[in-house]
């Protein structure tokens, strides 16, 4: 890809508590979901004793960011209030960094919000599945806030997505869809922007590999990418497996996105997902 590289350079820095956080290397997302009901049972956490050890066990195997999120945003979950959100992820959050207070919490929501009390609780990423079409404010709170964001692609809701894959040139609009995002977040004088096309999210299992054979496209931005492959139903309902068999698949895809670019894997096992960077760092120095 020395033509891509040459032509379009990918931001490798973030501002992250006031210190630059070096992307040169890819780095890991841990994800811990604060609810009963998320796709992998790994994920879920809801003592606040067992989200801290398994957060100091993620970050002591190397993960980079801690993702939280409140509300499971898998197909056809059931939507909470944005009460019962913050209930979930404020503790959390706050439990985490009393004990790992270096530890860099991305806020995993689409609320507005949630996202500033989050922020103002220790968060300093905000990792919002709709890209700010299930909250107007949300740009503007990021704007505000000036921490890391991830905009994701996505249609409809997470009730309604499953249904929503039809596309006519599917890179194409997702190309559209970024570029207005970008510039109305740039507007907006956000300095941190990370791109996520959304695996899972209103597209179908063909897509997804489509989208990850042609995922360097989308470096055209000059953002860092993030890949949230890990586990998801691409892996387990194509090689008919649980999805707590799946572990080998993601290592697989991850690499495979780790080839087109990616600055930033979100997982649920982060020690494997380390040293697939390590080993894929390795092999592709010149």
């Amino acid at each position: 890809m020395p033509q891509l590289d040459s032509l379009f350079e990918t931001r490798k820095t973030l501002l992250l508590k006031g210190k630059i956080q070096d992307l040169s290397v890819p780095a890991v997302m841990g994800i811990i979901n604060v609810t009963p009901d998320s796709f992998y049972a790994g994920s879920r956490q809801q003592q606040l004793q067992d989200i801290v050890q398994l957060a100091r066990k993620m970050t002591e195997q190397g993960a980079t960011f801690i993702d939280i999120g409140g509300s499971s945003t898998r197909p056809g979950a059931a939507d909470i209030s944005e009460e019962e959100e913050l209930k979930r992820v404020i503790p959390a959050i706050d439990a985490i960094l009393k004990e790992l207070p270096e530890a860099n919490i991305s806020i995993d929501t689409y609320r507005a919000r949630v996202a500033r009390i989050a922020v103002e609780t220790g968060a300093c990423v905000v990792n919002d599945i709709s890209g700010g079409e299930l909250d107007k404010q949300m740009f503007e709170t990021v704007s505000q806030l000036q921490v890391p964001y991830i905009l994701m692609h996505m249609r409809g809701t997470p009730q309604s997505m499953a249904s929503l894959h039809t596309y006519e040139n599917i890179i194409g609009e997702m190309m559209q869809y970024f570029q207005q995002k970008v510039y109305l977040l740039r507007q907006l004088e956000l300095k941190d922007i990370i791109l996520d096309i959304g695996f899972g999210f209103a597209k179908n299992i063909e897509q997804n590999y489509y989208l990850l054979r042609y995922l360097d496209k989308f470096r055209i931005f000059g953002l860092p990418l993030l890949a949230g492959l890990s586990r998801k139903s691409l892996i387990y309902k194509k090689l008919n497996i649980p999805v707590e068999e799946a572990l080998n698949g993601t290592t697989v895809l991850n690499t495979l996105a780790l080839t087109k670019g990616v600055s930033l894997l979100r997982v649920h096992d982060v020690k494997e997902s380390v040293e697939t960077v390590k080993l894929f760092t390795l092999y592709s120095r010149e």
